[in-house]
């Protein structure tokens, strides 16, 4: 076998265990998992895994009936998100959301969350995007949970006006 032909079966094997590596990786990653109720860390978290799962039922579970605008029944709570969709799809982009930070005062609490967007581009222009947004959360004496009644993102923003969503 001549030099190069061995330099190009080399370069060939790199190629193939390196893709076997990322396929590895990308397949052991473990599955995100809902935390415990119990603290307002663990209500947003479970709040935007519930909406980015689409397990719309969940995630309703975790508002503050308190807020003006709330939905009255699980349905219009799915009819608002998807009439309003905008604010939590990313348009077919790769979203990952990670709790950063808690502050609690009393009965209420804000969550700071940072989300970052991967884009798809070519091999060589592929990037991401990253920022920050608050959850706020109550502790109300009679439900004994934390309940969002307030989120800078994935949030319907005519919740907010006690003539709710339209």
């Amino acid at each position: 076998m001549k030099n190069t032909d061995k330099i190009l079966v080399a370069i060939v094997l790199g190629v193939v265990v390196l893709v076997g590596v990322a396929f590895a990786i990308a397949l052991t990653r473990p599955k995100p998992a809902y935390q415990s109720n119990k603290t307002a860390e663990g209500v947003a978290h479970n709040y935007l895994l519930a909406i980015q799962q689409n397990d719309y039922e969940r995630a309703y579970s975790y508002l503050s009936p308190t807020i003006p605008g709330y939905p009255s029944d699980l349905d219009k709570f799915i009819q608002d998100i998807e009439r309003h969709s905008y604010y939590f799809k990313s348009g077919g982009e790769s979203v990952s959301l990670e709790v950063l930070s808690s502050h609690v005062t009393g009965n209420r609490a804000t969550v700071k969350v940072r989300k970052t967007v991967f884009h798809q581009g070519d091999l060589f222009n592929s990037s991401e995007r990253t920022s920050t947004f608050d959850v706020s959360l109550h502790y109300p004496s009679k439900s004994g949970e934390w309940k969002i009644t307030d989120s800078d993102t994935y949030w319907v923003y005519c919740w907010n006006s006690s003539n709710g969503c339209r």
